[in-house]
Formats: C-alpha cells, sequence, structure tokens
C-alpha cells in the first residue's frame, strides 16, 4: 500500500508539473515519451529500431509537425500503432479483436524473423506446445511453458472480462497484474511481451485519466532486463503468488517517473532556450543541429559533428557555427586547435 500510494503521488505531481506548461511543452514531453516507449518495448525483445524514423512516425500519425519526416516504415508503425491505440483509446473496452489487430501490425509480413507465424490469431500449437526458451538448439533451457492452445478461449474470456472490470483493483496494480496474467497465458506465437507492456500502459492511462504519455514504463524496464525476466520466469515457475512481483513492477514504475521528470527539464530547458530566441531567424540546419544539442547531444559539438548531422560540407557547418558563436548562441568549449568545440551558451 505505501508502494501504491508513492506511485498516485509520483503521478500527480509529474501530470501537475506538465498542466502547468503550455501545449507545445506538453506535445514535445509526450513525443518524447512515445518515441522511448516504442523503442524500449522493442529492445527488450532484441529488436533495434531506428529513433527518428519512430519519432517521426508518431509525429505522423498525431499531426504533429516536426520538420522533416523520415519514410514511412511498416514494421515500425506497427508499434507504434499499437502504443498510441492504448494511450489514446484507452477508456474504449480491450477486446480479443483488438489485440489481435495489434498482433497483425506488430507482423506485417507474417513473419517473425524467418519463421512463418499465425497472425492475428491465437496460436494452435501446431508445431508443439509453446515454450519460452533460450541458448543453442543442442542445449535449451526451458524458461516457461505456456498452457496448452486448447484452453486460449477460455483462459482469453476470463482475462479480458477481468480487466474490464472498473470495480476489481487499483489501476496501478491491475496494469502489473493484467502484464503479468497476459504473458502467462502467452496467446500469440510470437510479441506477447510487447502487447503485455501495451495493456500494463493502457491500464495506467486509465490510472492518469489522460491520453498523453510522460513517461515510459518499458524504458524502465529495459534498463532493469535481467531482473524482468528473472522474475517473470520465478513467478510463473512457481505457485502465481504474484506479491514480489507487483512489488517489483511498483518500484520499476516509481523509477520511471523520476527519469520522466529529469527529462520534463530537459523539454523545460528546451523550450526556454526557443523562447529566448523567438525573433532570431535560423536556417534548417541551424536548428535541426541545436534541436539536437537541446534533446541531450552526446559530448560536445565539432565541425565535423556538425557536418555529420547537417548533411553539409566542413566549410557550411563552419559557417553556420561562426554565425552563431556571433550572435551568441554558441560559445567556444575552453579546448582549442584542432579539438574546437562548441557549446550553448544559454542552456
Amino acid at each position: 500500500m505505501p508502494a501504491i500510494a508513492e506511485v498516485h503521488r509520483a503521478q500527480g505531481y509529474l501530470i501537475g508539473r506538465m498542466r502547468d506548461q503550455g501545449m507545445h511543452s506538453q506535445i514535445e514531453a509526450s513525443l518524447r515519451a512515445l518515441t522511448e516507449d516504442v523503442l524500449k518495448t522493442s529492445e527488450i525483445e532484441g529488436e533495434y529500431l531506428d529513433a527518428e524514423t519512430v519519432r517521426s512516425s508518431i509525429a505522423r500519425k498525431l499531426g504533429v509537425d516536426i520538420g522533416a519526416i523520415m519514410p514511412a516504415d511498416r514494421n515500425v508503425d506497427g508499434v507504434v500503432e499499437m502504443v498510441l491505440d492504448a494511450s489514446n483509446l484507452h477508456a474504449t473496452p480491450l477486446t480479443a479483436e483488438r489485440l489481435q489487430a495489434w498482433h497483425a501490425g506488430l507482423f506485417p509480413t507474417g513473419q517473425s524473423g524467418m519463421t512463418a507465424i499465425r497472425v492475428g490469431a491465437w496460436r494452435d500449437d501446431a508445431d508443439g506446445i509453446m515454450q519460452v526458451v533460450s541458448g543453442p538448439i543442442h542445449k535449451r533451457k526451458v524458461h516457461y511453458q505456456a498452457p496448452p492452445a486448447n484452453r486460449l478461449n477460455k483462459d482469453m474470456s476470463e482475462f479480458l472480462a477481468w480487466y474490464e472490470n472498473t470495480h476489481d483493483h487499483d489501476p496501478i496494480i491491475k496494469a502489473g497484474l493484467a502484464h503479468l496474467w497476459f504473458v502467462t497465458i502467452h496467446p500469440f506465437d510470437d510479441g506477447n511481451g510487447r502487447i503485455a507492456r501495451a495493456i500494463g500502459d493502457m491500464s495506467l492511462a486509465r490510472a492518469d485519466q489522460s491520453t498523453q504519455r510522460f513517461y515510459s514504463l518499458s524504458a524502465q524496464i529495459q534498463k532493469e532486463r535481467r531482473e524482468y525476466y528473472d522474475l517473470l520466469e520465478k513467478t510463473q515457475k512457481g505457485n502465481l503468488d504474484a506479491t514480489e512481483w507487483l512489488s517489483w513492477f511498483l518500484d520499476c514504475l516509481l523509477r520511471a517517473l523520476a527519469e520522466a521528470d529529469q527529462a520534463l527539464n530537459m523539454v523545460l530547458v528546451k523550450a526556454n532556450f526557443w523562447r529566448l530566441w523567438a525573433g532570431t531567424p535560423f536556417n534548417a540546419r541551424q536548428i535541426k543541429v541545436l534541436n539536437r544539442m537541446l534533446d541531450g547531444f552526446d559530448g560536445k559539438l565539432s565541425n565535423k559533428k556538425w557536418a555529420a548531422i547537417g548533411k553539409c560540407s566542413s566549410d557550411t557547418a563552419l559557417r553556420d557555427i561562426t554565425d552563431l558563436v556571433a550572435r551568441g548562441v554558441l560559445q567556444r568549449a575552453e579546448s582549442a586547435g584542432r579539438s574546437t568545440s562548441y557549446l550553448l551558451k544559454s542552456a
């Protein structure tokens, strides 16, 4: 109970901070959180998506102008559509048809890697009972064996009826239990983890009573991936007592909310920066590189890095940088010569 109360307090604090900000800052924070969520829920399963493509896909579907848009990628779009559907339509009942549509979006080619799978339908165990395994073929380790497929209609009906019973459990507890319950049923050939996390996010959105996402639980789970899988396996192989799992889930959620609070500080720095320089004209390259720096640029900015990000020559990069230094937007770092680098002066 103390952990539940602390999560609700942290949620309220974060949402309260966001509501004090303008619409632009809210959109920027939500876009950042959603992008992180899509990237990290896929990374947990060992699938690495391109960050710019993900961000573009989310912006396109939300109708948000972020400048240059990357070409659509149906593999990315499927994950994005699931995450947005879970958050934006969190009040809409969760049904078997909706889950199966999510699954079809995750696997648009009908394959998982090189393996053909049943898409948009419950597994049928035609190739043997469903097991979660790891290791080489000659030395497989079985982490979990799912219930037989002939139970799926009954199991999923019970799960969905419980999920939509709004009088049963705090929505935060429901998020943790739903995540565990769904991956324990394991109704699909693949993608169960990603869908379980979307179901959990849907319950968290109901708890927030908001369609906007300002934090990413998947990003925190990815950081604690080993403990996540170990605890799932321990709970599923035991007597399904969910207490330890829920305790970890709540603590993980608290850490995700704390991370989001720090990320919000970066969003506010970015908003304040552009407010300060609102009357100053910049070219497209300058806007792109300055935004990259404000989003948490790794290391210091050099002429070479500017040219790479701005997709321009070194001479053009130097002109862009010199112009910003002259106007007081950038300043030279203490190092000089061949290692000359630049920092934001007003951030």
